[in-house]
C-alpha cells in the first residue's frame, strides 16, 4: 500500500505574505480523497523526528539555536521566516515524515511526503524557507541504520539544492543529481555529483529530453539501492519564480519517466513535494496531484 504523510501543521499558519504557499499542504490530501485517487487509510501522520537523527546532519550549535528560539535577525532573513516554535515543530514532523516514507518504501516500493524537500538547509544554517534538509536527515538515517548501502537523491526542483549537495559533498555512499534553472535561486550553486543547469524560458520538450538522456544511463552507473525524489512543480510556465515553460501535462511526463524507470528497477523511492508557486493555487494543486496519481497507479 502506498503510504503518504500528511499532517495538520505542513499548513501551519505564517505571517501575511507567506500564507498562500502553505495552502496546497491542506488541499493536496483534499483534492486526492475528493476524487478518490487515493483512501484514508493511505495517510498517516508523523512525529516529530527525534534529536540524536537531525544530529546527524545538523550541527548541534545550529539545532541548539534553532530549538531555543535563538537565530539571529540575520539568519532569519536568511531562511524567510521569522522563528517560532510551531514552525521548528512544522520542520521536525516533515523530517519525520520523509524518514518514515523510506521505511514504508522499502516496504513497498514507494512512499510521499506531502510535504518536504527542504534542500536549502545545510549542517550550520537554513537558507530559502527551509530549516532543517529532510532528505539528507532521511539518507543519513538509512545509512547509519544499513538500510541502503547507495542512495541517489534526484533533485527536480527549479532551484538547486545546494544544501544537500553540500551535505553529502563527502559521502561517497550518496550521489545527488540536479536539474535546475542555471540563473535563479541559489545564486551561488554548490557543487552536486551531477549538476545540469538550463537556461530561463527552457521549453518543455527540451527539458523532458535533457532528463531522458541522462537518468537510465545515471542509475547504470549508480547503482542505487534508494532513491530519493524532490518533485517541484516550480517547472512550470505558470510559476512565477521559476522561469521554464513546462505545461501541467509536461511536469506530468517528468513524474511518470521518473517513477516508471524507478519501478522497472525496482528501486524503493521516497518521494517529497519540493516548490511550487503559481498565482492561480489549482495549477500548484493539480500538478502536484499528478504526481500521487502516477505514484498510485504503479505502486498502490
Amino acid at each position: 500500500m502506498l503510504k503518504i504523510a500528511h499532517s495538520a501543521i505542513y499548513a501551519h499558519p505564517l505571517p501575511e505574505g507567506h500564507r498562500f504557499p502553505m495552502l496546497k499542504y491542506e488541499l493536496i490530501p483534499e483534492q486526492l480523497l475528493y476524487e478518490g485517487s487515493i483512501k484514508p487509510t493511505n495517510l498517516f501522520v508523523p512525529k516529530e523526528c527525534a534529536s540524536d537523527d537531525v544530529l546527524l546532519t545538523h550541527n548541534n550549535a545550529y539545532f541548539d539555536r534553532l530549538i531555543q528560539q535563538q537565530l539571529t535577525a540575520s539568519e532569519q532573513r536568511k531562511i524567510g521566516f521569522p522563528q517560532s516554535a510551531e514552525l521548528v515543530t512544522r520542520e521536525l514532523v516533515i523530517t519525520q515524515g520523509t524518514i518514515d516514507c523510506s521505511l514504508y518504501a522499502l516496504e513497498f516500493g514507494c512512499a510521499m511526503n506531502v510535504a518536504g524537500g527542504t534542500h536549502h538547509a545545510f549542517a550550520d544554517h537554513g537558507e530559502g524557507f527551509c530549516l532543517l534538509n529532510d532528505m539528507a536527515i532521511a539518507a543519513n538515517y538509512l545509512l547509519h541504520k544499513d538500510l541502503a548501502k547507495k542512495i541517489l537523491i534526484i533533485d527536480l526542483d527549479v532551484h538547486q539544492g545546494n544544501g544537500t549537495a553540500k551535505l553529502m559533498e563527502n559521502e561517497d555512499r550518496v550521489f545527488t543529481f540536479s536539474i535546475h534553472g542555471k540563473n535563479n535561486y541559489p545564486f551561488h550553486k554548490e557543487q552536486s555529483d551531477l549538476d545540469m543547469g538550463l537556461e530561463n524560458g527552457t521549453s518543455g520538450s527540451v527539458y523532458l529530453t535533457k532528463l531522458e538522456s541522462v537518468l537510465p544511463s545515471l542509475l547504470d552507473t549508480v547503482q542505487p539501492d534508494f532513491v530519493y525524489y524532490l518533485s517541484g512543480v516550480d517547472v512550470l510556465a505558470s510559476d512565477k519564480l521559476g522561469h521554464f515553460e513546462l505545461s501541467i501535462q509536461e511536469c506530468k511526463q517528468r513524474d511518470q519517466f521518473v517513477l516508471d524507470l524507478l519501478y522497472k528497477n525496482k528501486i524503493p523511492v521516497s518521494i517529497a513535494l519540493g516548490g511550487g508557486y503559481s498565482p492561480d493555487i489549482k495549477h500548484i494543486v493539480e500538478a502536484h496531484c499528478h504526481t500521487f496519481r502516477i505514484a498510485m497507479e504503479l505502486y498502490g
